[in-house]
């Protein structure tokens, strides 16, 4: 049997997708630019795939801008807004849990002289109010945080945290990193607060290699491509037909069935959480089961080096993350699980597994059948 629990990383195309994408290669493969036939044709899925996420978000077509994913639309955001915006001041705040798509080109801006404040979390990897309203002030142009944890599924405040922002901060603008978060939550960005949002489409069975950044009409933002001027000149570049296509197909059908899907997740996050409960000396870090996101269980099995028992699962057709598939090279501990103050003797053997639609409770039983047999095995090795 194969077991992929590293959904998290990327996901498995819809039929729909797969279908949209090589007709978009093969047959309407024309430049949407180009004023020919071949150019409406291609011109048409980009509009097509445009309303079906703005519908999902109940927004404007024209606040969806299509990126090569959510790395640059992180970047799009935060370096855009700062550069738009720095003469009404220099502070930035994000909190200590991003992802490396964020944590990077705020850094970088820190470099060019921003101010950046770095907020806490709690055990759970939950904003401290308190601290982002102390943070707040009238310097303040950029507030950045993810809906959902990559690592551990906490999932923020984010309908509070843009309020907050707005009230006491009027003119910053709130960003929000949901590339674990659309697909599995209702998200409505001006109901949310929310003034840019990121997105990747490989997270909702959708292509690689493209996404999408909403930016609310009322913010200013700066391009970070120039060049031809394609997106109202807000994002030059040659559209990618097959990608935009198989992200709105992609949009369109994961909301179409939003909650029998995670109605699903939650099933299986709360199935295979019992079943972890059982083994000794594994803990699970993060929110509570039904609290967290539906997609992420994050566990420590203890005595037992992650990439050790990653490659004992793999062996045995079962896939996990031993962190974050955008920094398995770096060999720092996570971040996420240094700033919940989990317990030292967790920080390298814990793993995450991470569910989609397409997962079954046989899937988990088959690995809780393989744990059971290795992880005796793994432990006698244990360092002393």
């Amino acid at each position: 049997m194969e077991a992929y629990f590293d959904n998290s990383a990327t996901t498995k195309c819809y039929d729909e997708v797969k279908d949209i994408v090589m007709k978009t290669m093969m047959e309407d493969y024309g430049n949407p630019s180009a004023m020919h036939q071949k150019g409406v044709e291609a011109e048409q899925y980009i509009k097509e795939a445009t309303e079906r996420i703005a519908k999902t978000l109940k927004a404007s077509e024209k606040e969806i801008y299509f990126t090569s994913g959510g790395t640059e639309s992180n970047n799009w955001a935060l370096m855009g807004a700062a550069m738009a915006n720095r003469r009404a001041g220099k502070r930035i705040i994000t909190t200590v849990i991003e992802h490396p798509a964020v944590s990077e080109p705020v850094r970088f801006l820190e470099e060019q002289g921003f101010d950046v404040v770095r907020l806490s979390v709690d055990r759970q990897g939950l904003v401290s109010m308190e601290e982002l309203e102390q943070a707040l002030t009238p310097e303040t142009i950029v507030v950045s945080t993810m809906f959902v944890n990559n690592e551990i599924g906490a999932v923020e405040p984010v309908e509070a945290i843009g309020k907050l922002v707005h009230e006491k901060c009027p003119k910053a603008l709130y960003h929000v990193d949901a590339i674990q978060a659309y697909g599995k939550y209702e998200i409505y960005p001006k109901k949310m607060n929310i003034d840019l949002m990121s997105v990747s489409g490989h997270k909702i069975h959708g292509p690689k290699g493209v996404g999408f950044l909403y930016i609310s009409e009322k913010v200013r933002i700066n391009p970070l491509i120039l060049g031809g001027g394609q997106q109202k000149g807000m994002r030059s570049g040659t559209d990618n037909v097959p990608g935009i296509a198989g992200l709105g197909a992609a949009a369109q059908k994961v909301y179409g069935q939003l909650e029998a899907n995670r109605a699903h997740l939650y099933g299986l996050k709360r199935y295979f959480a019992e079943q972890l409960q059982s083994l000794d000396e594994v803990i699970i870090h993060g929110m509570p089961v039904d609290e967290g996101a539906p997609q992420i269980i994050n566990a420590a099995f203890l005595g037992i080096g992650s990439e050790v028992l990653l490659h004992t699962l793999e062996d045995r057709g079962i896939y996990i993350s031993a962190g974050s598939a955008c920094s398995t090279h770096k060999r720092s501990k996570s971040p996420t699980l240094t700033a919940i103050h989990a317990p030292k003797e967790t920080l390298d053997c814990s793993v995450r597994f991470s569910f989609a639609e397409d997962n079954t409770k046989e899937q988990i039983d088959y690995t809780m059948t393989v744990l059971r047999e290795v992880l005796p095995v793994l432990r006698r090795y244990r360092a002393h």
